[in-house]
């Protein structure tokens, strides 16, 4: 069984026991979290698509932990006009584990 959550504005195809890192959301550690923008859910043959979101849907996790990702270098230079420009940046996400999918 899987589903397709929209968080953060992003999607994510998860199943149960899926470890993954979304955008950072304000919740504690440990604490459980639920999901209620499902888009789609697919138990094997049985695929129920919503328009936009799945009636009644709801995808269950734990907040494992709070973090920043490896930082990603920006280097903007333009060429013959003593241009250049330096920078880094850092995003902040929760990592989740997900403990079940009901539709």
């Amino acid at each position: 069984m899987y589903a397709v959550i929209k968080t953060g504005g992003k999607q994510y195809r998860i199943q149960v026991g899926e470890k993954l890192k979304i955008e950072q959301l304000k919740v504690e550690n440990g604490s459980e979290l639920i999901i209620d923008q499902v888009l789609m859910v697919a138990d094997g043959d049985k695929v129920s698509v919503g328009a936009p979101l799945v009636n009644g849907a709801k995808v269950s996790a734990t907040v494992l932990g709070q973090g920043r990702h490896d930082k990603i270098r920006i280097f903007k230079m333009r060429r013959r006009k003593h241009y250049q420009k330096h920078q880094g940046h850092r995003q902040n996400y929760t990592e989740i584990e997900i403990t079940g999918i009901s539709a």
